[in-house]
């Protein structure tokens, strides 16, 4: 017998889920890994070969490869090959874009005012 949150999982998937939403989830997917995160803030500087991500993520070039595969199913990537070089940058203005068609889609008001979220702290076993 399944799981009540394999149920749960289930019915969640079979609910239609609006397109415009999908997409945020997506976006949010994408930045959901911290190699990922990893990337993009390398990218923040200015764009980077995939030799260069490698560097910066110590994974190996089909890993890289896959992770900019996902970051630009997002839109959050754009890619150019040159040769047997493939470039990466971000897409100008991804994160302005996305927060505000989050802003719109999720109801929220642009004037609200932005609260701090506090610090995460990392409780180490022992």
């Amino acid at each position: 017998m399944p799981s009540p949150a394999h149920i749960r999982s289930t019915v969640a998937t079979i609910v239609d889920q609006p397109d415009d939403l999908r997409e945020l989830r997506v976006f949010h997917k994408a930045l959901a890994d911290v190699n990922r995160l990893r990337m993009v803030k390398r990218l923040a500087e200015g764009p980077a070969t995939v030799g260069e991500l490698i560097e910066t993520v110590g994974l190996s070039q089909p890993l890289v490869s896959w992770h900019i595969g996902r970051l630009k199913a997002a839109g959050i990537v754009e890619t150019k090959r040159s040769g047997r070089e493939v470039f990466c940058q971000l897409r100008p203005n991804v994160f302005a874009e996305v927060a505000e068609r989050q802003r719109i889609l999720l109801g929220l008001s642009s004037s609200a005012p932005v609260v701090p979220v506090p610090a995460t702290r990392h409780i180490e076993a022992h």
